[in-house]
């Protein structure tokens, strides 16, 4: 038997599998409690976050033998027929490849037809959005009077290429981005399920990377486990999806503290040697600096969204003494305007290497109060263990005339 995917293996079965949705498959379950389930639906959102699997999921709720319910058993030849794609009362069609109005026409044709045992006939029209003008004035009419116990569900990325008489027919649903963390819990228990050895951190690297798709979740997490494939560990997910290791980060926050301009830039170059990308580089060092930031903060990173071990928060929480909560934020801006500008740069390394270099030239922020303590009550600068700014010295010297 050939080997079936992460994505395909762990597809949800039921409404409750599915992560993230829960304002629509909560308004499903009701609805079919209720029988007041709709003649027409557009499933909405970005890829993989669960819109074909919802229509399936639904196709089987209503042509259970135990059905119309809110928890299809999977057992029935109904719900066996319709996982395994071979149900003669549930049509999958894709819309892409049958966008025309002969498509349509034959589609229409077959709706008069009566089931073959389920309760519902439904079709399921993946990228609907691809259909023509006259596909989709063909199907208005049938959309508009629709027979019997027949369900239309359309599943789309792009809605707004729709036509507006197409909307007004149907209940839309819009499905979001599925957040980082619970993207985590589902590949944490999918890895418990499977035996499989991991870090939380290494887990949480894949969540990121799928950008709120689950789907995508599934195919890196099988990516990354045929390479580990004893333990996922966090440096060797870093490897296989491109992604910078946080050595790299270390050295350019350690050479920012010590105001060196030759080993940051080293750092750049070391970084392009090496075949990563500079905006992988830079997403990256936003990152590290927020954790730094969150660092100067009681409590922050242990709050959610932050996957750490105590050993890297003792770490961060050292480095992050040597700069205060205003160093770090001026930081993250200068990072974060390198970010957006990267993606118009005709020169992209320079615009990199300015951005470091701008972290090492930057002065560190005082506060007023730590001002007048360098000042002291007599009016002498204070000496202080760590180096004062140029800036703050030239400020305090002209304190100390006015005084």
């Amino acid at each position: 038997m050939s080997y079936l995917v992460f994505a395909r293996k762990w597809r949800p079965l039921t409404f409750d599998d599915v992560v993230g949705q829960e304002h629509i498959t909560d308004t499903l379950k009701k609805a079919i409690e209720k029988n007041r389930v709709a003649h027409a639906y557009i499933f909405t959102g970005t890829r993989g976050v669960g819109k074909t699997t919802s229509a399936r999921i639904l196709a089987r709720a209503l042509n259970c033998e135990k059905g119309p319910t809110t928890n299809p058993c999977g057992v029935c030849t109904s719900c066996k027929d319709v996982i395994a794609g071979s149900s003669f009362d549930v049509l999958e069609i894709d819309g892409a490849s049958n966008n025309s109005v002969d498509d349509i026409r034959d589609l229409r044709d077959n709706i008069g037809y009566s089931s073959m045992g389920g309760k519902y006939r439904i079709f399921v029209i993946d990228e609907v959005h691809m259909l023509t003008k006259n596909a989709f004035n063909a199907l208005l009419k049938t959309l508009e009077e629709p027979p019997k116990n027949v369900i239309f569900i359309f599943a789309t990325t792009e809605p707004q290429k729709i036509p507006a008489t197409i909307h007004s027919r149907c209940q839309r649903y819009d499905f979001k981005r599925i957040g980082a963390e619970q993207i985590l819990g589902r590949l944490v228990h999918i890895c418990t399920m499977e035996n499989i050895a991991f870090e939380r951190s290494a887990l949480m690297l894949v969540a990121r990377k799928a950008e709120g798709s689950m789907r995508d979740a599934l195919s890196l997490l099988d990516q990354v486990y045929s390479f580990c494939r004893e333990n996922l560990n966090e440096k060797e997910v870093r490897s296989v999806l491109g992604l910078v290791g946080m050595e790299v980060f270390e050295h350019v926050v350690d050479a920012i503290k010590a105001k060196d301009a030759a080993g940051v830039l080293k750092v750049v170059q070391d970084v392009l040697f090496q075949g990563f990308d500079l905006q992988e580089f830079i997403l990256g060092l936003q990152e590290h600096i927020r954790n730094l930031l969150f660092a100067r903060i009681p409590g922050a990173l242990l709050s959610r969204g932050i996957e750490l071990d105590a050993e890297a928060i003792e770490k961060l929480t050292s480095v992050a003494a040597h700069f205060s909560e205003g160093d770090l934020l001026r930081m993250s801006e200068i990072v974060r305007k390198a970010e957006q500008d990267l993606k118009w740069s005709a020169y992209p390394r320079f615009l990199v290497e300015l951005m470091v270099l701008k972290l090492v030239f930057l002065d560190n922020t005082v506060s007023l109060e730590s001002l007048m303590r360098m000042i002291g009550s007599d009016g002498n600068l204070t000496e202080l263990s760590d180096p004062i700014p140029t800036s703050v010295a030239s400020v305090a010297d002209d304190q100390k005339k006015k005084i």
